[in-house]
């Protein structure tokens, strides 16, 4: 299902009684993020929020602010237009696993299955929503007479025309500790200048003043292998960052896609509607026609790195001060009703929790087929995505669960794990009380350690040099004759389905 707007999105969210609106003032200085935190703590995951006065430096912002609004396993399915996550990963699955047909019924199965993936190429338009308001920062200055009253987000002819800048947009300081100001929900578009390859990533952005930012892109992602072409030959980096429009965009901005693969196809296919591209007003670059706000510019590689953070970070700690390139605003675009899409990291579990789990889910039949043991895969929330990994595999032959861990630290994002457990496939590793039963029972530390290096986190504050750390795996699962456990492995106590059913239907 697509959706044509942010607003239309909470409008659905409203209706199904995932959303809370605020109308009181809530500033965008800590205020918005101690609110939202209580609400991301909640059992899964509270309701969405709606802040509909968001200040910042005291005055009321004319853009409402909305939050948590992937903070569920529904909301997530709900943006992913699907009953469940689990629905729309067996459909993907089903996609990736389409072969030549060998008869005519095959054939028409793959025929449905081509019809699935009409959508999912981009659409390029000539103008969209998006902008609606143009502001070139070549343009003569902005009044600077006092804001009106905030709109009421839901009323059409609501609008305050004075034009944009990052200082006056409702964006966070989200703790006490941090540098400034950050978007914490842009998606940044760039382009590799050898391939024209495009990539959509999510990258923090620290505001300095009106018209520049820090870009935290880390040495490992795939905008900043593209910057590096751009410095290589000095050549200006075009640059556009968008906010809000379908929340399926915002998802896909933090999939685990590989290098070179177009995140509107994904987009597209996942939505049943082709994502529609605009080209940027001063870069030639293309941008969703949807979104509610878009910034564009550049990155001059003549210009020295600029510090950035520190940051609260969804490591739970605040990432200290680093050196990033700085983006150079040329234009703010955005609807006439826009809504600014942010959220928060820290403390596990957060918003973030949720959209990476929904990742797992999604990729998980894709993973599957490069490894066919493999049963499932968790994330647990305390290990703040890829800290720690929790797998379960159908064990055929000795040393398997080591093959594994070598597998998964070799595709893509899992090479930031830094500790694998691998149990067997009658474990629910979603269960981390049961996944720690087993890793207690099923381990000797000596034979059942593996210990190796690769690259780290680059926010992972304990590693000794950045990006560089150690990783361990466990072997959790029973151990069979050629792994050098000659003892027989007992088994475990379980009560016989039969006698629990029928003491299940005498307590009813």
């Amino acid at each position: 299902m697509a959706f044509d707007s942010l607003r239309d999105f909470l409008g659905h969210l409203e209706a199904a009684g995932e959303l809370r609106r605020l109308t009181q003032p809530v500033a965008s200085e800590l205020e918005i993020t101690e609110l939202a935190d209580r609400e991301m703590k909640k059992p899964g995951g509270g309701q969405a929020l709606l802040v509909e006065k968001p200040t910042v430096n005291g005055q009321i912002s004319p853009f409402p602010l909305a939050i948590n609004a992937l903070g569920s396993y529904r909301r997530m399915a709900l943006s992913l237009g699907a009953p469940s996550i689990e629905e729309a990963a067996a459909a993907l699955g089903a996609l990736v696993k389409a072969k030549p047909p060998a008869s005519f019924k095959e054939a028409l199965q793959l025929l449905g299955t081509a019809f699935d993936l009409r959508h999912a190429r981009p659409k390029r338009v000539k103008d969209g929503a998006c902008q609606e308001v143009i502001h070139h920062f070549d343009a003569p200055p902005p009044r600077t007479t006092p804001w009106p009253p905030a709109p009421d987000w839901r009323t059409p002819a609501a609008f305050d025309p004075r034009p944009p800048t990052l200082l006056n947009l409702p964006i966070q300081q989200c703790w006490p500790l941090d540098g400034g100001r950050f978007l914490t929900l842009p998606c940044v578009v760039t382009r590799d200048p050898d391939t024209g390859a495009r990539n959509v990533g999510m990258y923090r952005m620290q505001v300095y003043d009106e018209r520049t930012t820090g870009l935290h892109w880390q040495l490992q992602k795939v905008a900043a292998r593209h910057g590096r072409r751009y410095y290589e030959t000095g050549t200006r980096m075009p640059v556009a960052v968008f906010l809000g429009g379908d929340p399926v965009y915002t998802f896909c901005a933090t999939a685990p896609l590989p290098d070179g693969l177009d995140e509107f196809l994904l987009a597209g296919y996942l939505r049943q509607k082709s994502a529609e591209l605009v080209r940027c007003q001063t870069c030639d670059l293309e941008v969703p026609a949807d979104a509610d706000f878009v910034l564009e510019g550049y990155v001059d590689p003549a210009e020295p790195l600029r510090e950035e953070g520190p940051f609260g970070d969804h490591t739970g700690f605040y990432s200290l001060p680093d050196r990033y390139p700085v983006f150079h605003l040329t234009a703010i675009t955005h609807r006439q009703r826009a809504i600014y899409p942010a959220t928060i990291v820290g403390p596990p579990p957060m918003e973030d929790y949720y959209i990476g789990s929904a990742s797992v889910k999604l990729f998980l039949p894709i993973l599957k087929m490069t490894f066919p043991e493999l049963v499932d895969l968790a994330l647990p929330a305390e290990g703040v995505f890829h800290n720690l990994v929790f797998v379960s595999i159908k064990k055929t032959y000795p040393m398997q669960a080591f093959k594994i861990m070598h597998g998964l630290w070799g595709m893509g994002q899992m090479m930031f794990a830094k500790y694998i457990v691998v149990v067997d496939d009658d474990v629910d590793v979603h269960n981390s009380r049961e996944v720690l039963f087993h890793l207690c029972a099923n381990t000797d530390p000596q034979r059942d350690a593996l210990f190796t290096k690769g690259p780290a986190d680059v926010l992972d504050h304990a590693t000794p040099v950045l990006g560089v750390g150690s990783k361990m795996g466990m072997d959790a699962t029973r151990k069979l004759p050629g792994e050098g456990h000659p003892r027989d492995w007992p088994p475990l106590i379980q009560m016989p389905e039969a006698v629990r059913q029928k003491i299940r239907s005498m307590l009813a």
